[in-house]
C-alpha cells in the first residue's frame, strides 16, 4: 500500500501542473466570452499553447516529469474511453464503407508517398519509414511501435518525433480555418481532421472547438487509423525478418482505450446507458482532455526547430500535405458527409 502511495504522490507535482494550465486556459475561455460574447480560441488549444509558453520558458523539474506523462497519456486515453458512452454511433458511422476504404486509401497514401519523400530528400531509409508510420497512423505511438522492428536508431527516432510535435499544435490552429475554404460541413471537417492529423489529442483540440460533431467523427476515424498500427507493425516485422525477435504486445494491435470507446459507444447506441448521463460524462471527458492537452503543451519547446535538421521538416511537412490533399479529394470523390 506503501508503494501504491508513493507511486500517487511521485504523479502529484506533474498532473497539478497540467490542471493549473488547464484551468488557466478554462478561464481565458470564460474571459473570450465575456468580452467577445463567445470563445474565438476554446480551452482545448488554449492549453496547448499555454503548456508550450511554460515548456519554453522553463524546462519543469524531472520531479514533474512523471505526472505530465501520466496525464498526456493515461488520463487523456481515460478521457477517450469515457467519450464513447455520449456519442451516438449510428450517426457517426453513417458514412459507412466509403469512409473506411477512404481512410484506408489515406493511410497508404501517407506511408507510401511519406516513405518516398523522405528518401528523395536524402533521409536514410529507416528515418524515412518512421517519418511516414508517424505521420500516416498515429504519431509517436506508431514510431515508438516501428523503430524496434525495423532496427532504427535512436538517432533517427528523436529525429523523428522533434519536429512532429510542434508542426502538430501548427495543425492543430491552422487546420479549422480550411473548413470554410474547402467548403466542409462538420461531419466532413471532422473526417478530414481524423485522417489527417497527426495524434489522438491533437485531433480532439483541431475538432471539437468546431463542434462537437466534428469531433465525435473526427475521434473515430482518428481511431480507425490507430487499428491499422497493428498490420503496420506486422508487416515491417516480416520485411525486416525480425518478427521473431520483437514480441508484439497486445496493446499494439488494439490500444485498450479504442476498445474501451467502442464498448461504451454501442452501450450508448443500444440504450444501455441512459441519455441524461451522456452529458455530465462528455463534461468529464472534456475536461480530461483539456487537462492532456497542457500536459502535450508541456512537452514541446518550440526551441526544437533549431535542432531539427531542414530535411526532417520538409519530409514531415511534405508527407502531411499529401495526407490533407489525398483525405479532401476522397471525402469529395465518395460524398462523405
Amino acid at each position: 500500500m506503501s508503494g501504491v502511495r508513493a507511486s500517487a504522490a511521485s504523479l502529484l507535482p506533474g498532473v497539478a501542473l497540467s490542471a493549473a494550465i488547464a484551468l488557466a486556459a478554462w478561464l481565458l475561455q470564460r474571459a473570450e466570452t465575456a468580452f467577445l460574447r463567445h470563445a474565438i480560441v476554446e480551452a482545448l488549444v488554449l492549453a496547448i499553447v499555454i503548456g508550450m509558453i511554460v515548456r519554453t520558458a522553463w524546462a519543469p523539474p524531472e520531479r514533474y516529469g512523471r505526472g505530465i506523462a501520466f496525464t498526456a497519456k493515461q488520463v487523456l486515453e481515460a478521457g477517450i474511453v469515457l467519450l464513447g458512452a455520449s456519442v451516438d454511433l449510428p450517426l457517426l458511422l453513417r458514412a459507412g464503407a466509403p469512409l473506411v476504404v477512404a481512410i484506408l486509401i489515406v493511410v497508404a497514401s501517407g506511408l507510401t508517398f511519406g516513405y518516398g519523400i523522405g528518401r528523395m530528400l536524402g533521409l536514410n531509409p529507416k528515418l524515412a519509414t518512421l517519418i511516414a508510420c508517424g505521420n500516416a497512423i498515429c504519431g509517436n505511438s506508431a514510431i515508438a511501435a516501428v523503430a524496434p522492428v525495423i532496427g532504427a536508431d535512436r538517432e533517427d527516432v528523436a529525429s523523428s518525433i522533434a519536429f512532429t510535435a510542434v508542426l502538430g499544435v501548427i495543425v492543430v490552429l491552422a487546420l479549422p480555418l480550411l473548413k470554410p475554404v474547402l467548403g466542409f460541413d462538420d461531419y466532413q471537417y471532422g473526417a478530414l481532421a481524423g485522417m489527417t492529423v497527426y495524434a489522438v489529442p491533437q485531433v480532439l483540440a483541431a475538432t471539437f472547438p468546431v463542434s462537437a460533431l466534428s469531433g465525435e467523427v473526427g475521434t473515430l476515424v482518428k481511431l480507425v487509423r490507430v487499428l491499422l498500427l497493428g498490420p503496420v507493425v506486422v508487416f515491417f516485422a516480416i520485411r525486416s525478418s525480425r518478427i521473431g525477435e520483437e514480441k508484439l504486445a497486445p496493446g499494439s494491435i488494439v490500444p485498450w482505450f479504442i476498445a474501451g470507446f467502442l464498448v461504451l459507444a454501442a452501450a450508448r447506441s443500444m440504450g444501455l446507458i441512459p441519455a441524461e448521463v451522456a452529458g455530465p460524462v462528455r463534461e468529464v471527458s472534456r475536461w480530461m482532455t483539456v487537462a492532456a492537452m497542457a500536459a502535450l503543451g508541456l512537452g514541446v519547446d518550440v526551441r526544437v526547430l533549431g535542432k531539427v535538421g531542414a530535411r526532417v521538416i520538409a519530409a514531415v511537412t511534405g508527407s502531411l500535405l499529401v495526407l490533407v490533399a489525398a483525405s479532401t479529394a476522397l471525402i469529395r470523390l465518395f460524398g462523405i458527409g
